[in-house]
Formats: C-alpha cells, sequence, structure tokens
C-alpha cells in the first residue's frame, strides 16, 4: 500500500453532545478538502472503491460513536475505522428547540488514503 493524501477534519455536534455527528461532520470536513485526481492520472487508479482509507476519529465517549455510520459517511473506498478518545466538550446553552443538553462536543478525524 502507498499512501497518497493525509487529511485531518473536525466537527461538532453544538446542541445535544452526539459523538456521531460531530464525527461524520469531521468526516465531510476531510474529504471537502481533498482532491484526488492524482490517484486516477499519476498513480493509475481505474475504481475509487479500489481505494483504501484509514479513517481516524477521536472524540469524547468514543463508546457512544455509531460506528457503522461514521465510517459509511466516507463516500469511496474500503474503510478501516479506528477509534480513541479525544476530541473537546465545552459547554453550550441549553435550548430544546435545538435538542437536550448543553454539551458542545468536538471530534477531530484523520483520513489517510492509500492505493496499491
Amino acid at each position: 500500500m502507498r499512501r497518497f493524501i493525509v487529511e485531518l477534519g473536525m466537527g461538532s455536534d453544538l446542541h445535544g453532545g452526539d459523538v456521531t455527528k460531530a464525527a461524520m461532520r469531521a468526516v465531510r470536513d476531510a474529504v471537502s478538502r481533498s482532491c484526488l485526481c492524482g490517484l486516477f492520472e499519476v498513480a493509475g487508479l481505474k475504481r475509487p472503491e479500489d481505494m483504501f482509507i484509514h479513517l481516524k476519529v477521536c472524540c469524547p465517549t468514543p463508546e457512544r460513536l455509531d460506528r457503522e455510520r461514521v465510517a459509511g459517511s466516507v463516500p469511496f473506498g474500503k474503510v478501516e475505522l479506528e477509534v480513541r478518545e479525544g476530541g473537546m466538550v465545552a459547554e453550550g446553552i441549553q435550548l430544546p428547540q435545538l435538542g437536550e443538553g448543553s454539551s458542545i462536543v468536538v471530534a477531530l478525524v484523520s483520513l489517510t488514503v492509500c492505493v496499491e
């Protein structure tokens, strides 16, 4: 396997402390700043599903993370997910219209794209 890109992402859930929502936003953040044209034009990749993606997620309360949903939020490749405790919790404001709780949670991801 050869690494071609490592991109970092940050995501948060401002109302309700949902680490899955924060992690999925972090994945979207990383993916949105990654242009993979070099994989096709330089490395000769034929199909996006042939990429290997190592996704590392750091979030508070990793036991509450829906691993399947987070891995499924990567739009291409074969995803290997690693989850660790990290990220951040900050105090927000409780507004019932926006969800339960006042915790702001922040998740961080590193997305590494490899090909054979």
